[in-house]
């Protein structure tokens, strides 16, 4: 049976991890938040004092090991994605600005990159995956049928962070917030391996002034007629 695979790639705060989920309960797809792995291994590693280290053979050996058994459990929610490491909801946890820059350290080398390939390649089961991410159609699933990017002005990501963090009782500056999305978009862009930029088959969808729902429709619309052929 075919494995149908629809990949969400963009720049942080587009609103990718919502749009995923909602995609995911639409076609009951199982979900990959790529972006929650390299949280989860960043975070990780800051926890065994090891992110500042990283260019050091040993360690690198060392986070290999733990990037190869982390294990983790997503689940699509009305509200996003639900991530589960070891049984315990982390969704909260990883979604700091902090753990943030240790995921793109992380993205940035290559062989933590390998490490995590395979586990993102596992996810794509029957019926159907939606994968979510930098380098889904680009260089995970570059034999998905649906592509799509989903990118936004750096100022209309911002606000949107700002809001979500001062849901969480985060008192946040909006111009701190802007800096770290610039300068996240800015080394994810010019990393030498798998950089972020569309697939040359992509669906585009700028979603700066479009809500959620206005995204979904696009989205579906996409995906169905791509399913269809």
């Amino acid at each position: 049976m075919t494995i149908q695979i629809i990949t969400i790639d963009g720049p942080s705060g587009s609103g990718k991890g919502t749009l995923a989920a909602k995609l995911a309960e639409h076609y009951q797809f199982h979900l990959l938040d790529s972006g929650a792995l390299y949280r989860l291994l960043g975070l990780s590693l800051h926890q065994k004092d090891l992110i500042d280290e990283l260019d050091h053979q040993d360690v690198l050996e060392q986070s290999v090991t733990i990037a190869t058994n982390l294990d983790i459990e997503f689940r699509a929610t009305e509200t996003g994605t639900l991530v589960i490491l070891d049984g315990v909801d982390v969704t909260s946890t990883i979604r700091t600005e902090r753990v943030g820059e240790f995921a793109s350290k992380v993205a940035a080398i290559p062989v933590l990159r390998t490490a995590l390939f395979e586990r993102q390649r596992a996810f794509a089961q029957v019926p159907g995956l939606v994968a979510d991410g930098r380098d889904m159609a680009t260089a995970i699933f570059p034999e998905a049928k649906a592509k799509i990017y989903l990118t936004a002005s750096a100022e209309s990501r911002a606000e949107r962070r700002v809001k979500q963090l001062q849901g969480m009782g985060l008192d946040v500056k909006i111009g701190d917030i802007l800096a770290n999305i610039q300068a996240r978009d800015k080394r994810d862009m010019e990393r030498s391996v798998a950089p972020l930029k569309p697939a040359d088959d992509a669906y585009i969808i700028d979603s700066s002034t479009l809500n959620i729902d206005e995204v979904f429709n696009l989205m579906t619309t996409y995906v169905d007629a791509q399913f269809a052929n």
